[in-house]
């Protein structure tokens, strides 16, 4: 009986003593995005506040005007990402379904277990490999078959959708994969393959799922760097096709800081970034909005 209290009271003071460092982990978890937030908005006030039509928002920039427009390069950033989440989100659930729904077995096979281990090798690669790849093969091809110099909307919105195409599918793997499983048995009883169930069950009521790995998609489209910058042309201007150059927030953000260190031009960085957080979480709410109405 004493061995017996003395286990309870340690594992009593273990549970207690794991919930402090939890609690802790909350708070500086909290308290960091909380100051990452603030420091973003004090330094983008400089940029806010600024009169005139040379300011943050205007669709003008060429700093030697005294013009810091970044409208164009927001436009970008949606464009880039709406244009490249729907033929990434078509492949990744494509892809998904079959990797998920080999047969009635189950049994996966060599070829789909190398297709989902190259998937998550893809996770892993830098994007600057996938930038130096689409300079030397994709826009060769684009500049050739469509004209233009290659490096423009299309190339960059093309690499964007094979980016983010293993996020989609790990997540779609993630929520569809045991939900199969778990009707797998019932429905092999009523004679249904797999891929039966997958397309007539389990997505119609997976709707979360699937909005959740397309807003992941869109926000790791959004959020990239290198490919953009190589592959897009970085003309500070709206695309006027999808051959057109353009310039994304993160590329002009990269491009900026490698050349400015204050100004006018250096604060609007900041605007940049403040925009970039609104954008990504303006469209998780109204998504996770949606699929709570679902």
């Amino acid at each position: 009986m004493r061995n017996a209290d003395v286990s309870i009271r340690s594992w009593g003071r273990s549970g207690e003593a794991g919930l402090v460092f939890i609690r802790l982990a909350v708070v500086l978890a909290m308290a960091g995005m909380a100051l990452l937030f603030l420091m973003v908005v004090a330094f983008a006030l400089p940029a806010f506040v600024q009169g005139g039509g040379g300011g943050p928002f205007s669709w003008s920039w060429a700093p030697g005007k005294g013009e810091f427009g970044i409208l164009p390069m927001v436009a970008g950033s949606l464009l880039a990402g709406s244009l490249a989440v729907v033929p990434g989100w078509i492949m990744g659930l494509c892809l998904c379904c079959w990797l998920i729904a080999p047969g009635c077995a189950g049994r996966p096979g060599p070829w789909r277990a190398l297709v989902g281990a190259l998937v998550r090798v893809m996770t892993a690669i830098p994007t600057v490999v996938y930038g130096f790849a689409a300079v030397f093969l994709l826009a060769p091809v684009i500049r050739t078959g469509l004209g233009g110099s290659g490096f423009s909307c299309l190339t960059a919105v093309v690499m964007l959708s094979v980016l983010m195409l293993p996020t989609v599918v790990l997540v779609l793997q993630a929520g569809l994969g045991p939900r199969l499983d778990g009707v797998a048995l019932t429905g092999a009883a009523m004679g249904l393959s797999r891929m039966e169930l997958l397309w007539h069950l389990v997505i119609p009521a997976s709707r979360g799922t699937l909005i959740s790995a397309a807003v992941l998609g869109f926000g790791r489209a959004v959020g990239d760097t290198m490919l953009p910058l190589m592959l897009a042309g970085n003309a500070p201007v709206m695309p006027s096709s999808l051959l057109s150059s353009m310039r994304t927030l993160t590329a002009h953000m990269a491009l900026v800081t490698s050349n400015e260190v204050g100004g006018a031009a250096y604060d609007s960085l900041f605007m940049a970034g403040l925009l970039l957080l609104v954008i990504n979480g303006a469209v998780s709410l109204v998504i996770r909005r949606m699929g709570g109405r679902a």
